[in-house]
């Protein structure tokens, strides 16, 4: 065997245990044994076993006690009852109470080598679960998630807190930020990590469809529904629901995904009865929810249900020092895909995506490096391989507004300290300390300035 597995038989004749210690060493597992189940506890508190053969009737604590002690200890081996003739029930109700299996006495070697057999087989599949669950969490945590800025370093951490509670995220965000990311990170993360996460677009589906969509409907409910159908809700029952587009949801649909939110219910269309549900929900939108709520084309009873905790994600323009990590990143996942040796950027080409504004953000950057590899034909990838946009532009996204009408080089130079000042502390959220570093000069240089130029 490639891993020894250790066995505690529990039984009180002392013959049946020596008989089952010798058997089963003799196959290559480490056995222990106990007299009765207080005994076993006091053991099963120093030691693993993976497999527990436990009797059902013992003096001092028989089988049913023993069970339901060792499953309020928290304890975790594979229980497997040994039942004499008329006590089948008895080994059934063990079952029920957690137990693996049962084998009724008197037995065969051979019938408790199978029992262990199937019992180390459940064990191999339940850990190949687990490994697979974990590599799961890892692949949709924040750690796909590529970023050395300040404000994103603090969003990683607020996933991490609000990861475990069934509270409602919204998540804001211009297009491309990363926003399913982000909420896929809030579920992997959590404790919902092993119940589904289910996506939809708000903005993609039609009213009616939508409708449909989220809560389901029953048959005849309408032209074409031949069948019942279970809505998102009851799909991501235990989960997570991500509403991503959220802003783009028409009110009357608004009204019903509120009673859902308040009720924690559903009513499918055309259906009679609601269906209760237990959903995180998580939306996400790159609209401004609160001009929305104030022009009457979002319900502010909805917006205040689903802004209980918020996450602002900064854009790409706002996170220059993000584009090089995020370019080598976008290197390797399709350099890899698309079968193409090792590439790297010139410095023309690398200096000309720093000066792009990127409005698009995250999702533009990726589709911009995979049309380069498309196009590149050698190990470096030059201003060619790049759409002409990007390429042409000379400036970055603010400087050529901000100096377009002056030409006083005092005043130029007040002007571009003022907005690097502004921009280092809105990266760094007002601190201060972390935000001289950035502009490279002395705290108290800092304060100084903003004094200057009455930012404070």
């Amino acid at each position: 065997m490639a891993e020894i597995m250790k066995i505690l038989v529990v039984d009180d004749e002392e013959n049946l245990r020596h008989m089952l210690q010798v058997m089963l060493r003799k196959h290559g597992y480490h056995v222990e044994t106990a007299p009765d189940g207080s005994v076993a506890l006091q053991m099963a508190s120093h030691h693993q076993f993976t497999f527990i053969l436990c009797d059902i009737r013992m003096p001092l604590m028989d089988g049913p006690v023993f069970l339901k002690k060792f499953a309020e200890a928290g304890f975790r081996s594979t229980i497997i009852m040994m039942s004499a003739y008329g006590t089948m029930e008895t080994a059934i109700a063990c079952m029920k109470q957690g137990a693996y299996d049962y084998i009724s006495k008197p037995f065969k070697n051979d019938e408790i080598l199978l029992v262990l057999k199937k019992a180390e087989e459940r064990e191999r599949l339940k850990r190949e679960g687990r490994q697979l669950k974990e590599e799961n969490k890892k692949e949709n945590t924040c750690s796909d998630i590529i970023s050395e800025n300040p404000r994103m370093l603090e969003i990683f951490q607020l996933v991490k807190k609000v990861c475990d509670f069934r509270t409602s995220v919204l998540i804001l965000g211009d297009s491309g930020t990363g926003k399913e990311l982000i909420a896929r990170a809030i579920h992997f993360t959590g404790n919902r990590s092993g119940q589904p996460f289910v996506a939809v677009n708000c903005g993609a589906l039609p009213e009616a469809l939508l409708e449909s969509e989220l809560f389901g409907h029953v048959k005849g409910a309408f032209t074409n529904a031949v069948s019942d159908k279970i809505g998102l809700f009851e799909q991501a029952d235990k989960g997570t629901l991500f509403l991503d587009e959220i802003g783009e949801m028409q009110q009357s649909l608004q009204v019903k995904l509120l009673r859902s939110l308040q009720e924690n219910e559903i009513r499918p269309v055309g259906a009679g009865a609601v269906r209760k549900v237990d959903v995180r929900v998580i939306s996400a939108t790159s609209k401004d929810l609160v001009k929305e709520v104030e022009r009457g084309r979002f319900r502010e009873d909805l917006f205040y249900r689903l802004n209980v905790f918020s996450i602002k994600v900064p854009p790409l323009r706002d996170r220059p020092e993000d584009i090089p990590l995020l370019i080598g990143h976008f290197l390797d996942k399709f350099g890899t895909s698309l079968g193409k040796a090792p590439v790297r950027l010139t410095s023309n080409a690398l200096q000309a995506l720093m000066r792009y504004h990127w409005p698009g953000n995250v999702r533009e950057l990726q589709n911009c490096i995979e049309r380069g590899l498309i196009l590149c034909e050698g190990t470096e990838m030059d201003l060619d391989s790049f759409p002409g946009v990007i390429c042409d532009c000379k400036t970055d996204n603010w400087s050529g507004g901000m100096f377009a009408d002056c030409l006083s080089i005092k005043k130029a130079d007040e002007m571009l300290e003022r907005e690097l000042i502004r921009r280092a502390l809105e990266r760094t959220c007002g601190n201060r300390t972390h935000a001289a570093k950035l502009l490279e000069i002395s705290h108290r240089a800092l304060l100084y300035k903003l004094k200057e130029y009455g930012l404070e």
